[in-house]
C-alpha cells in the first residue's frame, strides 16, 4: 500500500534523479507543466475558485505597468485650493445659499460701497492685542456691517480659491437647506443695511445705501375734469418690470412708465372737483441712482394653481441704456452701462441654481461668479449663452438674434447698470489694518494647511511607490513552480494588493487542522507562493504560522531518505484506519519502489489496522451519539428557546406572571448552536450571567435600557423554563425581574425590581466608555445615500431613512473551531462560577454579542464609505465626490435630521458614528416642466424670511 499524493510526488523525484538515458528532458518538463496547471503561466483571465495555483484576477491589475501618481491617494492637490493670480475669490455653497452669493458677489464689486464699509468702526478691537491679535481666539463679528466687512477682506485679499460665508449667512437667521426668493432678499437686505448704517456718524457711510442704490419717482394722477395733478413721491432701490408678453428690456421699463385710465368704477375722486371724475396715472421718474437694479418679474403668482412659477420667456436688452427719454427733468446724465446679470437657472421657481455674470469696474472684464468657481469671460464679453440651454422644457422657444452689445436671456432674473462716468473707479480701496490682519491670521492658516496636505500627498505617494517596486518585483516570483513552496490565504494577498487598506500581519490560524497543519478543506481559499515571496512577506510584515510543503530539515532528510510511505502510519506506529488515504499497487511496483525507498514502511493487502485506533474511533462515535441524545433532551425540554416562539416582552409585560429571569443572549445563542449541530459544538454547560453583571455584582442595565438598546444582550426567560434550566445547565448567578403593583398610589402604579440591583457608577462608566469608543473609532463603515427623489426633498429638506437590517442565517451560524474558546463564557463541564468581569471586557463581550446582526443593510443608491473619528467633514465630502461624482460645494449632507455643514469639524464631533447613514442631496436644478409640475404639487406653504433676522429691524 503507498499514499495517492506520495505516490504522484515520488514519481516526480523518480522522473529529476533517473538517468538522462532513461527518461528525455522534453518528457521532465512536460511533467512540470501537467503539474503546474495553466494558471501559473498566466492562460487564464480570471481567478479559478479553489485552484491553489492560480494567482491571475486577484488584484494585481492595478499595479502592474506604470501608475498615475493621484492613484496613490484621495487627497486633492491643495494649491487647487489655492487662488488664481489676478482673479476673484468664490463663496461657499452651504446647501441652498446661492442666491445669497451672488448678491455678495455684486455689492462686493461696488467699490463705493465695499470702502463705505471699511470706514464703519468696528469692535474689533477688543479683539486685538497690541499691534497684532489673539492667536488662540476667534474673530467673531458682532454685527451685519462687521460680518460683510470681514467677508469683504477675505474676498479682496484671501489666498483661497474661495471662502466660507456661514458666520454671515448664520448671523441673518437664514435656512441654508431652503431655497429662497433672491430678489426678496435683496430687498429685505438692503432695507436692513441702510438701516444699521443710519446710526453712523460719518455723513459718507451714513448715506451710502441712498447714494448708490436709491432713486425717486412720482405716482401722478392727473384729473380729466379740472387737469389738477396729484403727486405722490416715493423712494425706490430697484424698479420691479414686468416681463410678460415683452421681448425687449424698453419695452417693459415702458410699461413701468405708462399711463392708466381711471373710469367707471375705479375714477379717481378729485379734490378740486369734490366728485369723482375720469382720470389718468402714470409714474414718473424724478431722479435716477448711480446704480440702476432692474428686477425682472420672472417668478409670478399662478391663480390656478396657488403657487409662483417661472417666466422662462426670452427678453433682450443692451450693454448701454439710455434712461433720458423715460426720466422728467431733462438734460442730466442718464447712460448707464450693464454691470450685472444675475440668473437663475432651472425651469421652476421652487429650485434650480443662481449665478451672477459681473463686470470688473478697474478691468471692465467680465466674469461669472458661481459659488466657488469663478471663470473669466474671454475678450471682455458678456456670454449668457452658456447658460441658456441647459435646462430643456416641453416649451422650448427659438432664441431670437442679438445685434452687437446687445444679449438675450430667458434666465436673467435681475440687471444691473452703473452710470456712465467719464472718471475711471478708484482702483486703491485699501483694507483696514485690523481687517488685514485677520486676512493675515487666515492666509498663514491656509498655507499651513496647504503644507500639512503636500505632505499628505507626499506621504502617500512615497508609500504608493514603494508599494508599487514590491508588488512589480513580488508578483513576478509569486509562482511556485517546482521550486519549494508555502501556502499563504488568499484574501490576505487580496488585501496585500488593495491600495485602500494597510496591509496587516499574515494569519493563518483559521485554515489550520487539529495537527497545526493546513487544512485539507482550506486548499480552496488558499494560495501556492515560492518560498523566495513567502521569505519576504514574513520579513516584511510578519505573522504565520507558516505553511509549508515541508521544513527546510524535513528536505534536508529527504534527499538522503525519502521516508516514503511514512504518512499512512497511525501515531502508534501502525496501519492507520483511513482507506481513503492508501492505495493498492502490484508486487512489481512494490518491488521498484523499494528501490528507491528502501527503508518505507511495509504493509502487506492482509495487515489489519491499527486496533487503538479503531477503539477511540469507537469512542468518538459514541460521544457523537451522546451529544446528539444530550442536544434532543435539551430541545424538547426548552422547546420555545430553542426556536424563539412565545418569548417574554418587557416593553409589554404579560399579565401571567410578575417575575421574568434573563440569561446572556451569547449562551442562548451558543447553546442553539450546540443544539442545532451536536456532532461540531461541544455541549453547553453552565449559564455565565457574570457578564452581565459589573465587578460589583450589580446589574448593568436599567429596565428602559433593557426595553430598548440593550435588548439585543439579554434574553428573558418564563420561570418554568428557569426551572428547567436549573436543572440542566450550571447557574453562576440568579438574575431576575419582579413586578409590583404600588397600591398607595392613586391610580396604582406598576413598579419594576431587579435582583441584583443595578449598580449605577458602573452603568455610567459604561456608558461614557460606549460614547468614548463612538468618539474614537478608526476605518469604520458608514453609509451615503444619495436622495433623488424631488417630492420628497420638497416635503422634508431632511427626511428620514426607513432602513431594514437582518441577520442572514450565515451571521447566526458562526461556529468556531473546534478547540477555540472564548475567554468570556465559560462552557467546561469542570467550570461553575468564572472571575467577574471589568468595563473594558463587558464592552468587549457586549460587541461579541451582537456580532453582524446589528449592521446595516445596504439600499439601492447608497454606498459605503470607510472612515475615522478623527477625519474632518470636508476630507468625508471629497470620499463622496469619488463615490457619486458629486463636488464638495454641491453636496447637502444631513443625519438623523441634522444639517452637516462646519467641513472644519470631525465626523466624531458631528454625531458621525460607524453604522451610520448620511443623506446626500446634490444642488441640481430641475430638469424639465414635468419635474416642475410634481413639485408644485407637494411643496409647503411659502414662509419666505419669516423668523429671520431680515425682518423686524
Amino acid at each position: 500500500m503507498a499514499p495517492r499524493l506520495q505516490l504522484e510526488k515520488a514519481a516526480w523525484r523518480w522522473a529529476e534523479t533517473v538517468r538522462p538515458e532513461e527518461v528525455s528532458q522534453e518528457h521532465i518538463e512536460t511533467a512540470y507543466r501537467i503539474w503546474l496547471e495553466p494558471c501559473i503561466r498566466g492562460v487564464c483571465r480570471r481567478n479559478c475558485k479553489g485552484n491553489p495555483n492560480c494567482l491571475v484576477g486577484i488584484g494585481e491589475h492595478i499595479w502592474l505597468g506604470e501608475i498615475d501618481e493621484n492613484s496613490f491617494h484621495n487627497i486633492d492637490d491643495p494649491n487647487c485650493e489655492r487662488r488664481k493670480k489676478n482673479s476673484f475669490v468664490g463663496l461657499t455653497n452651504l446647501g441652498a445659499t446661492c442666491y445669497v452669493n451672488t448678491f455678495l458677489q455684486v455689492w462686493f464689486l461696488n467699490l463705493e460701497l465695499r470702502q463705505a464699509l471699511y470706514l464703519c468702526p468696528s469692535t474689533c478691537s477688543d479683539y486685538m492685542m497690541g499691534d497684532g491679535i489673539h492667536e488662540e481666539k476667534d474673530y467673531e463679528p458682532q454685527t451685519i456691517c462687521e460680518h460683510l466687512q470681514y467677508l469683504f477682506a477675505l474676498l479682496q485679499n484671501s489666498n483661497r480659491r474661495y471662502i466660507d460665508p456661514s458666520g454671515f449667512v448664520k448671523a441673518l437667521g437664514l435656512d441654508t437647506g431652503q431655497q429662497q426668493d433672491a430678489q426678496e432678499f435683496s430687498k429685505l437686505f438692503m432695507s436692513l443695511l441702510e438701516d444699521t448704517l443710519s446710526k453712523q456718524k460719518n455723513p459718507d457711510v451714513r448715506n451710502i445705501v441712498q447714494q448708490q442704490f436709491c432713486g425717486e419717482y412720482a405716482y401722478v394722477t392727473v384729473c380729466n375734469q379740472c387737469g389738477r395733478e396729484s403727486k405722490l413721491l416715493s423712494k425706490f432701490y430697484e424698479l420691479e418690470l414686468n416681463i410678460q408678453g415683452h421681448k425687449q428690456l424698453t419695452d417693459c421699463i415702458s410699461e413701468f412708465l405708462k399711463e392708466e385710465k381711471l373710469e367707471g368704477d375705479n375714477r379717481y375722486f378729485c379734490e378740486n372737483c369734490q366728485s369723482k371724475q375720469n382720470a389718468t396715472r402714470k409714474i414718473r421718474l424724478l431722479s435716477l441712482p448711480c446704480t440702476l437694479n432692474l428686477q425682472l418679474m420672472r417668478f409670478v403668482f399662478d391663480r390656478q394653481t396657488g403657487h409662483k412659477k417661472k417666466l422662462n420667456t426670452y427678453i433682450g436688452f443692451s450693454e448701454i441704456l439710455d434712461m433720458e427719454p423715460y426720466v422728467e427733468h431733462k438734460g442730466g446724465s442718464y447712460v448707464y452701462e450693464l454691470s450685472a446679470v444675475l440668473i437663475h437657472r432651472g425651469v421652476s421657481a421652487y429650485s434650480g441654481h443662481y449665478i451672477a455674470h459681473v463686470k470688473d469696474p478697474q478691468s471692465g472684464e467680465w466674469y461669472k461668479f458661481n459659488d466657488e468657481d469663478i471663470e473669466k469671460m474671454e475678450g471682455k464679453k458678456l456670454q449668457l449663452g452658456i447658460e441658456e440651454d441647459l435646462e430643456p422644457s416641453k416649451s422650448q422657444t427659438r432664441k431670437p438674434k442679438c445685434g452687437k452689445g446687445t444679449h438675450c436671456s430667458r434666465n436673467a432674473y435681475m440687471l444691473v447698470y452703473r452710470l456712465q462716468t467719464q472718471e475711471k473707479p478708484n482702483t486703491t480701496v485699501q483694507v483696514p489694518a485690523f481687517l488685514q490682519a485677520l486676512v493675515d491670521r487666515d492666509n498663514s492658516k491656509f498655507e499651513e494647511w496647504c503644507i500639512e496636505m503636500a505632505e499628505m500627498r507626499k506621504q502617500s505617494v512615497d508609500k504608493g511607490k514603494a508599494k508599487h517596486e514590491e508588488v512589480k518585483e513580488l508578483y513576478q516570483r509569486l509562482p511556485a513552480g517546482a521550486e519549494p513552496y508555502e501556502f499563504v490565504s488568499l484574501e490576505w494577498l487580496q488585501k496585500w494588493l488593495d491600495e485602500s487598506t494597510p496591509t496587516k500581519p499574515i494569519d493563518n490560524h483559521a485554515c489550520l487542522c487539529s495537527h497545526d497543519k493546513l487544512h485539507p478543506d482550506k486548499i480552496s481559499i488558499m494560495k501556492r507562493i515560492s518560498e523566495y515571496a513567502a521569505d519576504i512577506f514574513y520579513s516584511r510584515y510578519g505573522g504565520g504560522p507558516r505553511l509549508t510543503d515541508e521544513s527546510k530539515e524535513e528536505r534536508k532528510e529527504e534527499e538522503e531518505e525519502l521516508n516514503f510511505n511514512e504518512d499512512i502510519l497511525c501515531p502508534h506506529g501502525e496501519l492507520c484506519i483511513s482507506e481513503n488515504e492508501r492505495r493498492l499497487v502490484s508486487k512489481e511496483a512494490w518491488s521498484k519502489l523499494q528501490q528507491y525507498f528502501p527503508k518505507a514502511p511495509e504493509f502487506p493487502s492482509y495487515k489489519e489496522c491499527c486496533s487503538q485506533c479503531k477503539i477511540l474511533e469507537r469512542e468518538g462515535e459514541e460521544n457523537e451519539a451522546l451529544h446528539k441524545m444530550i442536544a434532543n433532551e435539551q430541545k424538547t425540554s426548552l422547546p420555545n428557546l430553542f426556536q424563539d416562539k412565545n418569548r417574554p416582552c418587557l416593553s409589554n409585560w404579560p399579565e401571567d406572571t410578575d417575575v421574568l429571569y434573563i440569561v446572556s443572549q451569547f449562551f442562548v445563542e451558543e447553546w442553539r448552536k450546540f443544539v442545532r449541530k451536536p456532532t461540531r459544538c461541544s455541549p453547553v454547560s453552565s449559564v455565565g450571567n457574570s457578564a452581565l453583571l459589573c465587578p460589583h455584582g450589580g446589574l448593568m442595565f436599567t429596565f428602559a435600557s433593557m426595553t430598548k438598546e440593550d435588548s439585543k444582550l439579554i434574553a428573558l426567560i418564563w420561570p418554568s423554563e428557569w426551572q428547567m434550566i436549573q436543572k440542566l445547565f450550571v447557574v453562576d448567578h440568579i438574575i431576575k425581574i419582579t413586578r409590583i403593583e404600588v397600591e398607595d398610589v392613586n391610580p396604582s402604579e406598576t413598579q419594576y425590581i431587579s435582583e441584583p440591583k443595578l449598580c449605577p457608577e458602573c452603568r455610567e462608566g459604561l456608558l461614557c466608555q460606549q460614547q468614548r469608543d463612538l468618539r474614537e473609532y478608526t476605518q469604520a463603515t458608514i453609509y451615503v445615500h444619495k436622495v433623488v427623489d424631488n417630492k420628497k426633498v420638497m416635503k422634508d429638506s431632511v427626511p428620514e431613512l426607513n432602513v431594514s437590517s437582518s441577520e442572514t442565517e450565515e451571521d447566526k451560524e458562526e461556529a468556531k473551531p473546534d478547540g477555540e474558546k472564548d475567554p468570556d463564557f465559560n462552557q467546561s463541564n469542570g467550570g461553575t462560577k468564572r472571575q467577574k468581569i471589568s468595563h473594558q471586557n463587558y464592552i468587549a463581550y457586549q460587541k461579541q454579542v451582537i456580532r453582524r446582526s446589528m449592521r446595516h443593510r445596504k439600499v439601492r443608491g447608497e454606498k459605503a464609505l470607510l472612515v475615522s473619528a478623527n477625519q474632518t467633514l470636508k476630507e468625508l465630502k471629497i470620499q463622496i465626490m469619488h463615490a457619486f461624482s458629486v463636488a464638495p460645494f454641491d453636496q447637502n449632507l444631513s443625519i438623523d435630521g441634522k444639517i452637516l455643514s462646519d467641513d472644519c469639524a470631525t465626523l466624531g464631533t458631528l454625531g458621525v458614528i460607524p453604522e451610520s447613514v448620511i443623506l446626500l442631496k446634490a444642488d441640481e436644478p430641475i430638469a424639465d416642466y414635468a419635474a416642475m409640475d410634481d413639485v408644485m404639487q407637494v411643496c409647503m406653504p411659502e414662509e419666505g424670511f419669516k423668523g429671520t433676522g431680515l425682518l423686524g429691524h
